[in-house]
């Protein structure tokens, strides 16, 4: 089953892309391993980097019909993960208030937990937008 709900944008994809070299981009798109391989190779070596300028369309409708549009944002929330993320704002945003405050207090849970968040984002905005009562 394909669902093609417009949940990523490319113009955000882009933007990452800036930063892609540490895998910003392929975070976003719910690529962690390779996200992961990015960011502790500079982007293969910056090569990667340049190929996924090419590439990014076809990432963006890969996750478009992957992940459930919703109530919760991907595009806002990734934003709040990449801009503000030590400070647990995007778990505050995804109604996790526990977590948000342990994200507050100590510094996105000593930066493994924005780790955590790089890798599972994607799947945690999904089941938000799954479950109603989240």
């Amino acid at each position: 089953m394909t669902r093609m709900d417009d949940t990523h944008s490319k113009l955000i994809g882009y933007l990452l892309w800036i930063f892609g070299f540490i895998g910003a981009h392929r975070f976003y798109y719910g690529r962690p391993i390779s996200g992961t391989i990015y960011f502790f190779t500079l982007g293969l070596f910056f090569i990667g980097w340049i190929v996924d300028l090419f590439l990014i369309p076809s990432m963006d409708r890969a996750a478009d019909s992957r992940y459930r549009g919703g109530d919760k944002s991907y595009n806002l929330c990734w934003i709040l993960l990449t801009f503000l993320g030590i400070f647990g704002i995007h778990r505050f945003y995804l109604g996790k208030w526990i977590t948000g405050l342990i994200w507050l207090l100590t510094c996105g849970l000593f930066l493994l937990g924005i780790l955590y968040d790089l890798w599972t984002l994607n799947e945690q905005i999904d089941e938000a937008n799954r479950d109603p009562a989240w």
